[in-house]
C-alpha cells in the first residue's frame, strides 16, 4: 500500500484520518436509526394522548446519506493520487459541514412541532399536538460528532493527502506493458495473461536471429571451389 520512501509519521497520519473518516460516518449512520425527539397526540372525545416517536431518519435524511458518502470517500482517498485527492477531501469536508447544518435545523423547536404535526396528519386528520415535542440527546449528538470528524478529516485530506500512500502508487513501476513477439496462438494468451502485449514490437525490433551465422543477411553462400579438371593433351 505504501511506498518505501513514505515515513511513519506519514503513514500514521494517513491511518488516522482514514480511521477518523470511518468514524465520522458510521456514528451518522448509527444517528439517523435513533430516536431523537418525543411528542404527543390529542384527539377530540375521550382518547389519550398518543406518543410519537421520531429518529433522526424521520427528521432528516441527511445523515444517513451523508454517511454513506462518507465510507465512499475512503475509497477514493485510497484509489486517487494528486488534485483528485484534495477534491474528494474538499467533498468530504463539505458533507460533514451540510450535516450539521441538517442536524441543527431539524433540531430547532419549530422543526421539531413541524414534523410531530406532520406525523399527526399522516396518523389521523383530526389529532393535534398535545405539548412541544421533547428532544432526547444521544442522536442529535452522534450525528453532530460525526459530522464534525467528517469535517476535521476532510480538511486534513484536501491539505495533506498527496503525500499520503495509496493505491496509485503500487503500479507504477508495472504500468509500461513490455512488448512481446508471439509466435503461436498459444504463445499469443500466455502474453496477455502475464500482462504482456503481444501487438508491440518486441525490444529487438521484431528480428530472428540469422540461422546462417554472422555473414551478411540474404546473400548466397559462396558455391564449394571445384579442382580444377586437367587438360587433355592433344
Amino acid at each position: 500500500m505504501s511506498s518505501p520512501t513514505t515515513s511513519p509519521r506519514v503513514r500514521r497520519e494517513y491511518g488516522a484520518t482514514m480511521l477518523g473518516l470511518a468514524a465520522g460516518a458510521g456514528l451518522l449512520l448509527a444517528a439517523a436509526g435513533q430516536q431523537w425527539a418525543t411528542g404527543q397526540l390529542t384527539a377530540p372525545g375521550p382518547v389519550p394522548p398518543v406518543p410519537v416517536a421520531l429518529t433522526g431518519a424521520d427528521l432528516t435524511g441527511a445523515p444517513s446519506g451523508i454517511g454513506w458518502a462518507g465510507l465512499a470517500g475512503i475509497a477514493g482517498l485510497y484509489a486517487t493520487r494528486g488534485w483528485a485527492r484534495r477534491l474528494v477531501g474538499a467533498l468530504v469536508a463539505a458533507g460533514g459541514v451540510l450535516a450539521l447544518t441538517s442536524v441543527w435545523g431539524a433540531t430547532r423547536p419549530d422543526a421539531l412541532m413541524e414534523a410531530v404535526a406532520k406525523n399527526a396528519t399522516d396518523a389521523a386528520g383530526t389529532a393535534q399536538v398535545a405539548a412541544a415535542p421533547h428532544l432526547a440527546a444521544l442522536g442529535p449528538a452522534m450525528a453532530g460528532g460525526g459530522a464534525v470528524l467528517l469535517v476535521l478529516a476532510g480538511l486534513l485530506s484536501a491539505v495533506r493527502a498527496p503525500a499520503w500512500p495509496g493505491m496509485g502508487t503500487r503500479y507504477d513501476r508495472d504500468a509500461a506493458p513490455r512488448a512481446t513477439r508471439a509466435e503461436t496462438p498459444a504463445d499469443l494468451w500466455k502474453s496477455l495473461d502475464a500482462g504482456d502485449d503481444p501487438t508491440l514490437d518486441a525490444p529487438d525490433g521484431g528480428r530472428s536471429e540469422d540461422p546462417a551465422g554472422p555473414g551478411d543477411a540474404g546473400e548466397p553462400a559462396p558455391l564449394a571451389a571445384r579442382p580444377a579438371e586437367p587438360k587433355e593433351n592433344h
